[in-house]
């Protein structure tokens, strides 16, 4: 069982890119007690680009994790809340609603969805065989069942090294795959990795397919230099890819969504049920620029507030 957070939040925001840190600058400003779940700065589109120079208000060139580092400060000024979590479930007919973590759970009056487009789309030879037979998306939640095991994680940005080092705690022995040349994470969060003697950093390495028959014995690996497959021994394996398709798996089913597998929303951003919110690249008809998934934030979070004070029609506000 998840550790229950005892405070019930106004708003809890999942996802903490430009749409949900945006949304966390107006639901904080407007006295609502706020909290913001993400799995870290490059974990979003935003976070892994290396390069923002349109960003209305922010001259010159910055990449995109100092960019969400900005706005995250702004919204912590006015008193949200960030926490490092994977969100596992929700129940958005719970009064109040929960948001359930890998570690914690949430109770919350309203629930601004900021996911994202960056969902995997397909899986490799094996990996949906042996879920939850040594294949899993989440080391908080898993983690413990391996130790003193060895493990692979795939994946290069700073969810896949925070769990990486989350493993290292129970794991005898961790190799990281990661698919691109270099890891996609933030310097402390690499370099921690790097020189942590149990972990075995493996970049330019693409997953091909998990071994086993009934437990996982192996990944199957292909070095993109060698070209040569190689089958690494071990027990489990976190798989912490990309792709680009809304990410919404959390929701287990409870809000609708189109052919595509994005979120149905109205004018103010809300779902088809009330206090819901969905923003960002959750919505298909969104054009995947920071600054649009920022104003989305914004809506919804100002829609919130209306729901949250019974109000009919959003109070205007011009500042």
């Amino acid at each position: 069982m998840n550790e229950a957070d005892a405070e019930i939040y106004d708003v809890v925001i999942i996802g903490g890119g430009p749409a949900g840190a945006s949304a966390a600058i107006y639901t904080a400003r407007a006295d609502l007690r706020t909290l913001v779940i993400d799995k870290g700065l490059t974990a979003g589109a935003l976070g892994i680009t290396s390069k923002i120079s349109n960003y209305p208000g922010v001259p010159g060139t910055v990449s995109g994790a100092e960019l969400v580092g900005i706005m995250r400060q702004q919204a912590e000024s006015f008193g949200a809340t960030f926490t490092t979590e994977r969100v596992v479930g929700v129940d958005i007919n719970a009064n109040p609603r929960v948001v359930m973590g890998g570690t914690r759970t949430f109770q919350t009056r309203a629930i601004i969805l900021a996911t994202g487009s960056m969902g995997r789309t397909s899986t490799v030879p094996g990996e949906e065989k042996l879920l939850g037979r040594g294949v899993s998306y989440c080391a908080t939640c898993d983690g413990a069942f391996f130790r003193n095991r060895p493990v692979a994680v795939v994946g290069g940005n700073d969810e896949a090294l925070e769990e990486t080092l989350f493993l290292s705690k129970f794991a005898s022995h961790i190799t990281l795959i990661v698919p691109t040349p270099e890891m996609k994470a933030q310097p402390h969060v690499r370099d921690e990795v790097i020189a942590h003697p149990a972990i075995d950093v493996r970049t330019g390495t693409r997953l091909k397919a998990v071994e086993g028959d009934k437990q996982v014995t192996g990944v199957r690996v292909q070095s993109r230099e060698s070209k040569e497959d190689e089958v690494i021994p071990v027990e489990g394996v976190f798989v912490f890819l990309q792709g680009a398709r809304p990410i919404t798996d959390y929701l287990m089913g409870q809000l609708e969504t189109t052919d595509d597998g994005c979120l149905k929303v109205d004018r103010q951003m809300q779902t088809s049920v009330p206090g819901i919110f969905a923003v960002g690249d959750l919505l298909c008809s969104h054009i995947k620029q920071a600054v649009i998934a920022a104003s989305d934030g914004v809506i919804a979070a100002i829609a919130a507030d209306r729901y949250i004070h019974g109000r009919k029609q959003i109070k205007t506000d011009w500042s």
